[in-house]
């Protein structure tokens, strides 16, 4: 039996219980986004199932299933957590610049995960999905940016055309959306528009404007006839 030792091979539960409380070796660097007040931060391991991604906007609703974005949050310059992946971005509000607080983020991110294993809890997560996704109070109490539409749920129907728009966000747009930091979400297809949801890094970024009409709108427009426009949805 190599590399284990003959007291652990006789039952020494002291040894087990070193082996069982050692941290988690783990690495985390940043990257910059094209958000200038969203970093991210990307470990060595899966920070939640793959099929799922999660936002938080607060404490209040980090609490509900993720431990570490609950901590993020004690940092009172942290507005937004976003989770997909291996990767977490992390909105601050403008009162520092990353200069000054990205390495104390790394290094609280890289030491968290060394300590924990469960960044995002999948069940408590599935439970809250549609509160998280859908708060109770949306609509901002300023105007929206320009291109920035909402839409009510009785307004979202199933078209034949949704399969299609899936697969092409899915195929040419969320790689990219998610290099950056962030995700992309579609919503519905109504009356020629594709109504998309922009989260993490994209989520208020000067260019994301941009984005959706030089890019995303292009691509769907030359894909599929019916499509006349792409419109991001407010949250």
């Amino acid at each position: 039996m190599l590399g284990v030792s003959s007291s652990f091979r006789k039952g020494n539960l002291r040894d087990a219980d070193y082996l069982c409380t050692m941290p988690i070796p783990t690495s985390v660097y940043a990257e910059m986004t094209p958000n200038p007040e969203v970093m991210k931060f990307v470990a060595d391991r899966a920070l939640i199932a793959d099929q799922y991604q999660v936002e938080f906007r607060s404490k209040a609703e980090a609490a509900m299933c993720s431990p570490l974005a609950e901590e993020l949050f004690n940092f009172p310059f942290v507005e937004g957590v976003f989770i997909s992946g291996t990767f977490v971005s992390v909105k601050k509000d403008q009162s520092l610049g990353w200069e000054m607080i990205v390495q104390q983020l790394r290094e609280y991110i890289r030491e968290w995960l060394m300590e924990n294993e469960t960044t995002v809890d999948t069940e408590a997560f599935l439970r809250v999905q549609d509160q998280l996704e859908h708060p109770n109070n949306p609509e901002p109490e300023t105007a929206p940016s320009p291109g920035v539409e909402f839409i009510s749920d009785d307004d979202i129907k199933p078209s034949e055309h949704d399969v299609e728009i899936k697969r092409l966000l899915d195929e040419f747009v969320r790689p990219a959306v998610e290099q950056d930091g962030g995700a992309i979400d579609f919503k519905a297809f109504k009356e020629g528009k594709v109504y998309v949801h922009m989260r993490g890094a994209c989520s208020g970024c000067p260019s994301s404007m941009q984005t959706l009409k030089g890019g995303i709108e292009q691509l769907l427009t030359s894909k599929i006839d019916a499509i006349t426009e792409v419109v991001a949805l407010g949250v």
